[in-house]
């Protein structure tokens, strides 16, 4: 079985699967969930600049002493 298949979504789809999400969750809860989806995306990015930033400060420490 291909996985290209599965790839190919048409409009009609996507119509669908909004509706059904809309069904689910309901108008109301919509905005809150994609408000908390971007402010956890949001943390995951500055997240990995905090990962990155100390190793570029360690290797300046260390060079200090």
């Amino acid at each position: 079985m291909s996985l290209g298949i599965f790839l190919v979504i048409g409009a009609w789809q996507y119509i669908i699967i909004g509706v059904v999400i809309l069904l689910l969750f309901g108008g109301k809860k919509i905005p809150e969930l994609m408000k908390g989806l971007g402010s956890g995306i949001k943390e995951f990015k500055d997240a990995s600049k905090e990962d990155e930033e100390p190793t570029t400060n360690k290797k300046v420490e260390d060079n200090k002493q």
